[in-house]
């Protein structure tokens, strides 16, 4: 999906550059007409230009948006949220990631390990207050062995949100723990 992105951003960027020109060669080849393909097509350029910073492409499948951008405001369950993330298996460099927030400072989180029906592994089963709200599983799709979070007192410490989402294979707060509030940004679902 990143590569996706990337090859259409780079086409974008090309055929931005030539725009003007090929309005104007479409519109007729009196001068005049380039100023005007120029007055159309700039002011959509600055546009676009100052648009693409102000929203965050969102490239995992976990989320049900595509673009987020920053929303001011107390995060609240349920509140899309994202931070920079640095884990060894996210790779050797911090990258931004977007999840819920799904259970809050104060509240009751229980783990609860099971075995698999089928292959005898354990899976955690999270819950907040009583609800379920996420498993974990002892190996990612690429086969790597995952350890899950293990809440120490049965509640989420003050300064902290447990985040993640409903997808089976996501990567969050069910194998790293809660993550402190002054890390979050409160996002909103643009596309």
């Amino acid at each position: 999906m990143l590569r996706l992105a990337l090859i259409g951003g780079r086409l974008a960027a090309s055929q931005l550059a030539c725009c003007a020109r090929q309005a104007a060669t479409a519109l007729g080849e009196k001068p005049g007409r380039l100023m005007l393909a120029q007055a159309l097509v700039l002011p959509t350029a600055l546009a676009t230009w100052w648009a693409i910073p102000q929203v965050t492409w969102v490239m995992s499948p976990s989320i049900d948006a595509w673009a987020v951008r920053a929303r001011p405001g107390t995060i609240r369950r349920g509140d899309l949220v994202s931070f920079m993330l640095s884990h060894p298996l996210a790779g050797p460099l911090p990258v931004s990631v977007t999840k819920y927030a799904l259970c809050m400072p104060g509240d009751r989180l229980v783990m609860i390990e099971r075995p698999s029906a089928t292959t005898g592994a354990r899976y955690g089963r999270f819950y907040c207050n009583g609800s379920l709200i996420a498993v974990s599983k002892p190996h990612g799709r690429a086969g790597q062995r995952l350890t899950s979070y293990r809440p120490a007192d049965g509640v989420v410490p003050e300064g902290t949100i447990f985040v993640g989402s409903r997808h089976a294979d996501g990567f969050d707060s069910r194998y790293y723990g809660p993550v402190l509030i002054e890390r979050l940004t409160r996002m909103e679902r643009v596309l």
